[in-house]
């Protein structure tokens, strides 16, 4: 099995996909956050979604915290 490092995760390429839709990403094509990784194109939906990233992402407010 072929491995890749993205966002301090080794993983294999076969598992290196969109949390959100599941398509697989390139070292070109992902972000990262709290651990997840997402099409560049979710990441900003979901951000969109409720205009912050903790929400948008499932998670209470930085500053609810």
């Amino acid at each position: 099995m072929e491995k890749m490092v993205a966002d301090k995760l080794i993983l294999h390429s076969n598992c290196f996909c969109c949390k959100h839709c599941n398509k697989k990403l390139s070292i070109h094509n992902y972000s990262a956050i709290y651990g997840e990784l997402y099409c560049a194109s979710h990441y900003h939906q979901l951000f969109k979604k409720k205009g912050n990233y903790d929400e948008g992402f499932g998670h209470r407010q930085h500053k609810d915290r």
